[in-house]
């Protein structure tokens, strides 16, 4: 018992310092005004995704052949109507749960798979090493958004095609990023003096380098989502990413293109969507990297 009451307050105090951690990091984005107006962005985002069928007024797939076109303000239609006269807020609102679906589950594919290709790399090293990072380099060789398109001709269309091409094309960033700061790590005298100690590989890899590798992972990770949202909708101009009629907002803008002088509005808001969820994105990771940092002072 005496025992256990001595550790309380060592419990407490950690738990108090972690705490003060948190709240001053918390504190810390909160000063950066671009940050601020970040997350606000994105969390807006993910509020009018999650609720969306309370948003939209109408069903996103809800044609009316005999309202096509509409500017907006018209019949009340706020945004105007597509070429087939659905009204085009409500998929605006159904393609913001497209964008940010595949932007984090690509995200975390490419993270999950990275992370582990980047631990095993770095930390063993040698003839592994080699081989793992020039099959990097060779995906590293393709730009982006040509290795998503190669990855969705071979793999096919649809929703989960376009998060395993995306996130495919993520890893190799992850893991070089991973095994960089692996690199760093295992120099440290607390690895020697875990090693010592007898630990095994996946203690030390899971339990003691992955922790001081998590605060660039995640400012990564952050805005690594803006680039799958954009690479998401160029895929679905080009008609090899979510397939009609399900709203996506590179769709809508590949419907917009065609119209563009009659209806501008259908391109205009799309783009305008696009542009304001990958900005907001960007300054919120921005931010997270500044606050990450300690040798920046916000």
């Amino acid at each position: 018992m005496a025992m256990l009451e001595n550790n309380l307050p060592a419990a407490d105090k950690n738990q108090q310092k972690k705490a003060k951690k948190e709240a001053g990091l918390f504190k810390k984005l909160l000063r950066n005004r671009l940050a601020a107006i970040g997350l606000f962005i994105t969390l807006s985002m993910v509020i009018v995704a999650t609720f969306a069928p309370w948003i939209a007024p109408l069903h996103p797939n809800e044609m009316n052949i005999a309202n096509t076109l509409a500017p907006p303000g018209t019949d009340g239609h706020l945004l105007g109507t597509d070429n087939y006269g659905r009204d085009l807020f409500s998929r605006l609102v159904y393609g913001a749960r497209i964008s940010l679906i595949v932007g984090v589950a690509a995200v975390v594919f490419g993270a999950f798979f990275g992370t582990l290709l980047g631990l095993v790399s770095g930390y063993f090293g040698g003839r592994l090493d080699s081989m793992i990072m020039r099959t990097m380099d060779g995906l590293f060789a393709f730009p982006f958004i040509l290795l998503a398109i190669t990855l969705m001709t071979v793999l096919g269309q649809g929703l989960m095609n376009v998060i395993i091409a995306i996130g495919i094309a993520n890893i190799p960033g992850f893991a070089r990023i991973v095994r960089g700061q692996v690199l760093s790590v295992k120099e440290e005298e607390f690895i020697e003096v875990t090693e010592s100690l007898g630990a095994t590989h996946g203690r030390i890899l899971f339990h003691h380098i992955l922790p001081n590798c998590l605060a660039p992972l995640i400012v990564y990770g952050t805005m690594s989502v803006a680039g799958a949202i954009i690479s998401e909708a160029a895929l679905s101009f080009l008609g090899l990413g979510v397939q009609p009629p399900t709203a996506s907002w590179g769709s809508i803008l590949k419907d917009g293109k065609d119209f563009l002088v009659l209806s501008p509005h259908m391109a205009t808001f799309s783009g305008m969507a696009i542009l304001l969820t990958v900005l907001g994105i960007n300054l919120f990771g921005d931010g997270l990297r500044d606050a990450l940092d300690p040798k920046m002072k916000v």
